[in-house]
Order: structure tokens, then C-alpha cells, then sequence
């Protein structure tokens, strides 16, 4: 089916919800579906105002009992029905370009498989910022993308393990390309890095173009956020980089199982935390994230 369905999950803030939603009704190229999955299971008001939009693009369901993060997201996977999809954050917001961006990019270059446009951060009220994080995702480790560029294979996959600089709520996927693939179960935070490396093991490509189109939302609210001030974030990392070591060795991808083990932009995002979580005397923080950020690099042995 053509066109591209957008996926929103959604758990948390309805008036972020909201906004999303309205970012996508505002779309320039109305080629698309948007279904949004409400996983937080209580009552609130979202059905009838889904119902008072009066868009027959727009279907909303709501989650029988909380799936969770990896499952909502699955589901997002196994609904979609159209060529193309976006698994949106529901906290984030698109420019009316955006679907525009994306068709033609595709009409472009049709052997792709994801697309990532270009991405402005704002903060909780909206406003357009540049974080420490994302001047050093984009200085240090995204590619030129003053032109479009077509990347794929273990240069791709080293790229995207010394630090991940794609949006994973802005990328949009061919739906072909993802069968029989999905979100690895027991992943919460790097669940969009295991989908990317499982596609270009099977050869998939991603094609950056320089359009900016997308607002991705950074608060402190956010998932990423909780689960890094617990140190949460970097065991599931850690455990991650050095199961991918082992497999990128086992694939013959020598010189990206070496980025995995070193897992750079995650030591270096654990040791800025570190002295915060010293200071307010928060041991068990502290000690998880001196492990991973000075941890052994080492293949894991079972």
C-alpha cells in the first residue's frame, strides 16, 4: 500500500501528544496514515478528542493492559501496512515538510531503506536549542549531510557504534525491509541501534538528506533521560556493545566489533554523569556508571 503510516506510541504527556499529532494533520503532503497507540491505560479524554478531529487518517487505539516500551513499539511494527513508516515519538513534533521531505527522498533514491532527514532539538516549551549531546553527536560523529549520501554496510554500522547520531523518531523505513526483523526484546534504550544493525547485516541501506523537517523533543521527562539519571541506561548499553562485539566478529566486521567494545560516546556520556551522581552521594549510580564508563572492553565469555 502506498503512502506512509505514522506510528505514534504514545505514554506520558497528553499535551505533548497533542501537538504531535496536530504537527502531522499540518503535513504539506497528505499521503499518509497516523495511528496512535496509547499504552498508559487510563482515562484520559483521549478517545473523544481523537473522535473530534473528524479525520478518517487517524485511528486511535488504546493498549488493554501497559506493554511497555519494546512491545508498544512492536506493535507499532506489526500494524503498519503501508510502504514507508515512522515510529514517532509522541513527545515530538514534524514540520509540515516533513511527509514531502521523506516521498521524495524515496522517489530519489529507491534502493534505500531508511531515510533520515534533518532534525532540529527543541526543549519542553518548543524552543529550538543546541544541547552538549547533539553538538557532539553532529560535530563528532554524523557524516557531511550538506548533500544527500547513501551509507550502508560495516562502515555504517562502525559510524553508528563509535556514537548513534540518527533520530530514531524522525527515520523513516521501508516496511519490506524490516520483515521478519523487529525490536530485540529486553531492549529499552537502544532498541532503534539493534533494529539499524540487524537491517544493514541483511544489506540494508540509509540515505541522509539535509532537509530539515522534524523537531525532536529533549526534556528531562523523557525516557532516555529517567533511565540515564539511574544508571539504568548504560547496564543495558554495556551489555548491548559487547554482544554486539562478539556477533560483528562472528559476520567477519572485524574493525566495527572494535567500535562496539570501545562503545565511545556511551563511556563518554557515563563520565559526564559521574561526578553529578558523587557529589549527591548517590553510591549505587556512581559505581554503574564508573563501570561503564572505565569497564573492560574485553568479548564477554558465557
Amino acid at each position: 500500500m502506498s503512502g506512509i503510516d505514522i506510528m505514534l506510541p504514545h505514554y506520558g504527556d497528553i499535551s505533548y501528544l497533542k501537538t504531535a499529532v496536530r504537527s502531522v494533520i499540518a503535513q504539506d503532503d497528505g499521503n499518509w496514515h497516523l495511528t496512535v497507540i496509547d499504552d498508559s491505560v487510563t482515562d484520559n479524554g483521549l478517545p473523544e478528542w481523537f473522535d473530534s478531529l473528524r479525520d478518517d487518517r487517524i485511528h486511535y487505539q488504546r493498549n488493554e493492559r501497559n506493554l511497555g516500551i519494546n512491545a508498544n513499539f512492536q506493535k507499532c511494527l506489526d500494524l503498519a501496512e503501508r510502504d514507508f513508516l515512522v515510529v514517532m515519538g509522541s513527545d515530538d513534533a514534524m514540520l509540515p515538510n516533513y511527509v514531502s521531505t521523506i516521498r521524495r527522498t524515496t522517489q530519489r533514491h529507491p534502493d534505500a531503506d531508511v531515510v533520515q532527514a534533518g532534525v532540529e532539538v527543541i526543549d519542553s516549551t518548543g524552543q529550538v536549542v543546541r544541547p552538549l549531546t547533539d553538538r557532539v553527536k553532529r560535530g563528532l560523529y554524523a557524516p557531511d549531510t550538506t548533500t544527500p549520501k547513501v551509507m550502508g554496510g560495516e562502515d555504517l554500522a562502525i559510524s553508528l557504534l563509535r556514537g548513534n547520531w540518527t533520530y530514531f523518531p524522525s527515520l523513516c523505513w521501508r516496511r519490506e525491509a524490516l520483515k521478519d526483523l523487529g525490536f530485540r526484546q529486553g531492549l529499552s534504550v537502544v532498541l532503534d541501534l539493534a533494529l539499524m544493525l540487524d537491517l544493514l547485516e541483511r544489506g540494508g541501506q540509509l540515505v541522509v538528506v539535509p532537509d530539515v523537517c522534524f523537531q525532536y523533543r529533549r526534556h528531562d521527562a523523557s525516557v532516555s533521560s529517567s533511565l540515564a539519571s539511574l544508571g539504568r541506561r548504560f547496564t543495558e548499553e554495556r551489555d548491548f556493545f559487547l554482544e554486539v562485539a562478539e556477533r560483528m566478529d562472528r559476520i567477519g566486521w572485524h574493525r566495527a566489533a572494535k567500535a562496539a567494545r570501545r562503545h565511545l560516546s556511551s563511556r563518554l556520556h557515563a563520565l559526564l554523569l559521574l561526578p553529578g551522581a558523587v557529589t549527591s552521594r548517590q553510591a549505587a549510580s556512581a559505581k554503574l556508571l564508573a563501570r561503564h564508563a572505565f569497564g573492560t572492553t574485553k568479548p564477554v565469555r558465557k
